[in-house]
């Protein structure tokens, strides 16, 4: 394929020579001439399996189609992609910019661009997809494809200070996990990571948050009004929610609490009293929890909740009332196999595991490593010492304290062979 539309490349795989898988597009990196000649382009940014991005030179890109980018025989620096003062990124940055159509001096938005191969084996943003901005309401006409020359483009500069939409990129997000979506949000410039969260729903900008380091929640998080960031915690898991506000200055912290709703700051607030390195600052404080009478079938539809995490899914905790942590006493827990083979119509009770060990509150991390260690789980309950279940605790929540500090952006950083 000689020419491509560049939000067409974004999240297709990257295979090597040998049909081995690299990893996927991201976006594609170009550099703006002060002139009107297209702009050329030197690589694209691929996400490895490990969530590292890199950058990829054009030159060792031998094939795109459809379906898919092909690299040459050679060898693939591992190092992270770091943006240059005089790059951009054409998804990131190019898209909802504004421009001017040179020949009726109208207003535009570019919408997309498309790259194309030239005679000198050189790759260049040919095309533009853009869309003219009609009247001061900014109404939207249709979208027209003219040669870069035919726009007067914006530079470096004006993307790094004119203020600029969201609606064409966060379109390119929206099939995106939300932990890949964290990922382009962290490699953005700063003006334009901001316009992106300004942009999001809440719903799905608490997600986000929940896949960013911790240092870019903060950033982030206080860059919010007062009112949506309070917003966004409330839409947070409570874990989540308390790692990030554990991590704010204490005067912060109150201001936070004080502005979210009572129902939704007393889980978090509860997690915040025990230390971060114990089970009781780990655990989530909402489990899958059912009464003994309650049957196989009601469990088994609990456990489909698309938003529970496979570990939280898989283990269902029994109590007496109340229900909500810290429920009544705790009776036991069933694990998932065990539903899958017990008749629908069965209570809960008849299948309880009443032998698994429970964890305390203040159990610490390394305690906490040995009994999944142990019993080969990856959800268990959180019990205090008046038998009422305070929450669970799941594996990913150890996995990211046993992990190193900046985790999400480490890699190796030599060369692969591709």
């Amino acid at each position: 394929m000689s020419r491509v539309f560049v939000a067409q490349l974004a999240g297709l795989p990257v295979f090597g020579p040998d049909g081995e898988s690299i990893g996927k597009i991201r976006d594609v990196v170009a550099v703006l001439r002060p002139d009107r000649t297209a702009p050329r382009v030197l690589g694209a940014v691929v996400e490895l399996a490990t969530r590292r991005r890199i950058f990829v030179p054009m030159l060792r890109v031998t094939s795109i189609d459809a379906n898919a980018v092909t690299l040459a025989t050679g060898s693939v620096n591992l190092r992270r992609f770091t943006q240059r003062p005089n790059e951009v990124l054409v998804v990131g940055q190019l898209l909802d910019a504004r421009a001017v159509i040179i020949e009726t001096g109208s207003p535009a938005v570019l919408v997309d661009t498309a790259m194309e191969l030239t005679r000198t084996r050189d790759w260049v943003l040919s095309r533009v997809a853009i869309r003219e901005r009609i009247g001061r309401l900014s109404r939207r006409g249709p979208i027209q494809v003219l040669r870069w020359e035919e726009i007067e483009a914006p530079g470096v500069t004006d993307l790094a200070s004119a203020p600029q939409g969201t609606t064409h990129l966060l379109s390119v997000f929206e099939g995106m996990r939300a932990a890949d979506v964290a990922a382009a949000v962290q490699d953005l410039p700063a003006k334009r990571r901001y316009e992106v969260v300004d942009s999001l729903d809440d719903e799905r900008l608490a997600d986000v948050f929940e896949e960013l380091p911790e240092d870019d929640q903060k950033e982030l998080l206080l860059h919010l009004d007062e009112e949506r960031a309070a917003d966004i915690l409330e839409a947070m898991e409570p874990d989540d929610a308390a790692d990030l506000l554990a991590e704010l200055t204490e005067l912060d912290r109150h201001r936070f609490l004080g502005l979210m709703e009572r129902q939704e700051s007393d889980p978090v607030r509860r997690l915040l009293a025990y230390s971060a390195d114990t089970a009781g600052g780990l655990m989530t404080p909402e489990p899958i929890v059912l009464m003994p009478d309650a049957p196989i079938a009601e469990a088994l539809a609990m456990v489909r909740n698309p938003d529970l995490t496979p570990a939280l899914a898989s283990m269902v905790f029994v109590c007496r009332p109340p229900s909500a942590t810290p429920t009544g006493r705790y009776l036991g827990c069933v694990h998932l196999q065990r539903l899958l083979r017990e008749p629908p119509g069965e209570l809960v009770a008849s299948a309880v595991d009443t032998e698994l060990a429970r964890l305390s509150p203040s159990a610490s991390l390394n305690e906490v490593t040995r009994y999944f260690a142990t019993y080969d789980l990856v959800c268990a309950p959180v019990v205090d010492d008046n038998e009422h279940l305070l929450g669970a605790v799941t594996v990913d929540d150890v996995l990211d304290h046993l992990l190193p500090v900046g985790w999400r952006d480490s890699g190796s950083e030599e060369h692969a062979d591709a």
